[in-house]
C-alpha cells in the first residue's frame, strides 16, 4: 500500500511532468509559427549565443577575438 505522502508526491510530480510536456509542445509550436520569418536553426543558435554571452559577462570581448581568429579556419 502506498503512503499518503508518497501518493501526494507522485501526483504532484506527474502534474509537473505533464506541464513540462505541454510547454515543450508550446515551444515547438512557437518555432513552427515563425519558421516562415526566421529559420528555426538560426534563432535557436542566436538564443544559445545570447545565453553564452550573458554567462561570459566581461569575457565576451575575448570570445569575439577568438571567434574572429578562427572564422573560416574550421570545417
Amino acid at each position: 500500500m502506498i503512503s499518503d505522502d508518497l501518493r501526494e508526491f507522485l501526483n504532484r510530480y506527474l502534474a509537473i511532468e505533464n506541464q513540462l510536456e505541454l510547454l515543450k509542445e508550446d515551444k515547438k509550436n512557437l518555432f513552427d509559427d515563425f519558421k516562415e520569418k526566421v529559420k528555426p536553426a538560426v534563432i535557436r543558435e542566436a538564443i544559445r549565443q545570447a545565453r553564452l554571452r550573458t554567462r561570459l559577462g566581461d569575457d565576451v570581448a575575448e570570445l569575439d577575438n577568438l571567434v574572429e581568429q578562427l572564422d573560416g579556419k574550421l570545417h
